[in-house]
């Protein structure tokens, strides 16, 4: 099947790919890394980055066709979710509802919800069972009981399964510290790292832990059953942090603990009754907290001071990016400055003779670069250099506050700075929208183009499974291709490779059907074991009259020895004009996709038949010699030709047989005195100028017999050799 996980990249979701894979399963997966890592998922999968409210995952959803979803994506962390409720109703909600709209519209058979211990509020009631109704104290239970409307309306408007598992305290491998088992994990950091462990509360508040492998566990049962509804998933064992804490002291060395006023939204109580999903979904957790604990701490001793110093390391290399680029405008700016301090001061002297203000310039530049506030600062340096060539030419400063002049050039330079300031800014205002809009596009166009190679891979991957696997269209289509001839006897004895390779057995017949009680044997497979008499009589074979007469397929369900395992009659118009029988097949292939490749196969050739018949009638006049059914030597040349072809594949028989006749005599007169010989499976045609007889599935012996037949009838006739009778 295919499985889509949303929050795929996040502890429980990525060891629930995990086990989906392993149970055989395609793994997609959608997850915005907000809190997930893609170094979580060590299986192949593939991921979609977007948040679960975004439309563009119905997108995914039309490529991928999932056909379960495990809904694990969320906002889980309580403290959040009273702190800015929109956010968590935004992912919560509308992304749950986005999700559920999705499986809809594109047929997913299951939808998984992980919904939240959350949903019972502060009933200390405990072990709580599905059945009580519960008062979320937190925006974020609230939601999540929500949610368990949505997913049973779905189910009740849609016929969409819809089933819902009320979390206990997650904990595991790869947890971060958030949502409601984040407890384990903010512990185990803090251990790893030496640092004391916080308790909000006097440390006797419960909770009900589960190993995250349980959850999953649940989880893959729950997408391979018929259950739906809202389940409890839990240890039901009421744990108090004082507990943990002991339990975590075992694990390592001593450490301390600091206790803090309770937290606003948390719970005091917590426990789920798990008798319900034991008894209906014959699940169990098999982790104890001791054990559970251990492979936890395991986890974050081999990993957790690894992702500590990559986290600091990273954070430092940010800040010190932060920092340079917060710095780098102002040294620009500075250095600009000085710059232009020494091409007034000390550049030549023809700069000086341009009559030109290089202050304004200077202004100019630094606010084009870098916007208004540099543009001030720059206007500001600019005024100092002017009151510097002013004090350096001999002027008291104090009489250069009360010269208009000076005050005018001041306020130029400043007036000047804030205009190309302000300019500068709102340019960079639009180049920043353009470019949004820009990235916005070029992540749709990206998003869409991996949905389109993804799309592109599975429809190259089923062209290729289409035509190479057993009992495909794409193969059938491959081996029938041998059966667009227009000449009956290339049909027929394409037939029997055709058949071969379709119902893979060596054991097929074709016997031709007239106007007689008697079938001849037209071809067969090459197998030296299946021995075939050459002639059957309709009235001793029953199956044989049933076939002709109903004109159906007919299957050996008595398993009688005297007759074929199949047969099925060959039709041109509306008569039947042989009947192909397959005489052994493999026991384990006996069903009724064989019977209908079976009987496809035969349409195939019928049609095939009906068509080299038509051609046939249709070159009648080119085809023989006068009215005669002599055929002309070119077309009697093709008939010999796939009659050799016959004998090298399946090791058919035939004769030629080259008629001594007088001159005088006409071919129509030799046809009429030949013709009660003739069987309607054998042909008669010009080679050379002489009358030729093929006599089908015959060997020299019974050509013996046909010859003295024709003596009686004053018919001279002989076996043509090979050289004389393929002899260009």
């Amino acid at each position: 099947m295919k499985i889509l996980i949303t929050g795929g990249c996040g502890f429980i979701g990525s060891t629930a790919a995990e086990r989906f894979h392993k149970e055989g399963h395609q793994i997609y997966i959608i997850d915005n890394l907000s809190g997930g890592d893609v170094n979580n998922v060590t299986v192949p999968h593939k991921l979609y980055p977007l948040n679960v409210e975004d439309r563009a995952c119905d997108v995914v959803f039309e490529s991928v066709r999932p056909d379960v979803v495990v809904h694990l994506a969320a906002q889980v962390d309580v403290t959040t979710s009273m702190k800015i409720p929109q956010a968590d109703a935004q992912t919560n909600i509308m992304g749950l509802v986005n999700m559920l709209e999705c499986s809809r519209r594109h047929g997913v058979k299951k939808f998984l919800f992980a919904s939240s211990a959350a949903v019972y509020g502060n009933d200390e009631a405990v072990p709580l069972a599905e059945a009580v109704q519960g008062e979320p104290v937190s925006p974020y239970g609230i939601n999540k009981k929500l949610g368990e409307y949505y997913c049973a309306k779905w189910q009740e408007l849609y016929g969409l399964q819809t089933l819902a598992f009320r979390f206990a305290n997650v904990y595991g491998p790869k947890q971060g510290g958030t949502g409601e088992g984040g407890v384990v994990s903010i512990y185990m950091k803090r251990m790893v790292e030496q640092q004391e462990l916080v308790v909000y509360g006097d440390g006797n508040q419960t909770r009900d832990f589960i190993y995250v492998e349980d959850i999953v566990d649940g989880l893959y049962r729950g997408a391979e059953s018929d259950l739906t509804g809202v389940y409890n998933l839990s240890c039901n064992h009421e744990i108090r942090l004082n507990e943990l804490i002991d339990a975590l002291q075992e694990l390592g060395d001593s450490i301390n603990v600091r206790y803090e006023a309770s937290r606003e939204g948390d719970i005091y109580r917590s426990s789920l009754d798990n008798t319900r999903v034991k008894r209906d979904l014959d699940w169990v957790p098999l982790f104890s907290l001791k054990e559970g604990l251990a492979k936890t701490y395991s986890w974050f001793l081999a990993n957790a001071p690894t992702r500590v110093e990559k986290a600091a390391v990273k954070k430092k290399q940010a800040n010190s990016v932060r920092l340079l680029k917060k710095l780098r405008p102002y040294g620009e700016n500075l250095l600009a400055c000085i710059a232009l301090y020494l091409l007034i001061n000390h550049g030549p002297s023809w700069l000086t003779d341009m009559n030109v203000d290089f202050k304004l310039v200077y202004i100019f530049i630094i606010g084009v670069l870098y916007g208004s506030k540099q543009s001030v600062i720059s206007a500001v340096l600019a005024s100092g250099l002017y009151f510097a060539d002013n004090l350096q030419n001999g002027r008291e400063w104090v009489s250069l506050l009360y010269d208009p002049e000076v005050l005018f050039i001041l306020a130029l330079y400043l007036f000047f700075g804030l205009v190309v300031g302000f300019v500068s800014d709102k340019h960079k205002r639009e180049t920043v929208e353009i470019g949004q809009k820009l990235q916005v596009e070029q992540e749709r166009y990206d998003f869409l183009n991996t949905v389109y190679k993804d799309t592109r891979y599975v429809k190259d991957e089923l062209q290729r499974q289409l035509i190479g696997s057993k009992d495909s269209i794409g193969r059938i289509y491959n081996i029938v291709k041998e059966l667009e001839s227009h000449e009956p006897e290339d049909v027929v004895s394409s037939s029997i490779h055709v058949l071969e390779n379709l119902l893979e057995t060596k054991q097929i017949s074709i016997y031709a059907v007239n106007q007689t009680d008697y079938l001849r044997l037209m071809i067969k497979s090459g197998n030296e074991e299946l021995l075939l008499p050459k002639t059957i009589r309709m009235s001793e074979h029953g199956w044989v009259k049933k076939v002709v007469e109903s004109q159906t397929i007919f299957v050996n369900r008595t398993m009688s020895s005297e007759a074929p395992m199949m047969a099925a009659p060959v039709i041109n118009n509306g008569v039947v004009v042989s009947i192909i029988s397959i005489h052994d097949v493999n026991f384990a292939r006996l069903n009724l996709n064989y019977q209908n490749v079976f009987k496809m196969t035969v349409e195939m050739i019928s049609n095939s038949l009906a068509r080299a018949f038509q051609f046939v009638g249709a070159t009648s006049a080119n085809r023989y010699v006068g009215e005669t059914p002599v055929l002309q030597e070119n077309w009697f040349r093709q008939v010999v030709e796939s009659k050799l072809a016959a004998k090298k594949q399946h090791n058919a028989e035939f004769v030629l047989l080259t008629i001594q006749s007088d001159e005088k005599q006409s071919v129509r007169h030799v046809v009429e005195r030949v013709a009660d010989t003739l069987r309607e499976s054998d042909y008669i045609g010009m080679i050379r100028n002489e009358i030729v007889l093929l006599l089908n599935n015959s060997n020299e012996a019974e050509a013996a017999i046909v010859i003295r037949r024709l003596e009686k009838n004053g018919i001279t006739a002989r076996v043509l050799n090979g050289e004389e009778a393929y002899a260009g």
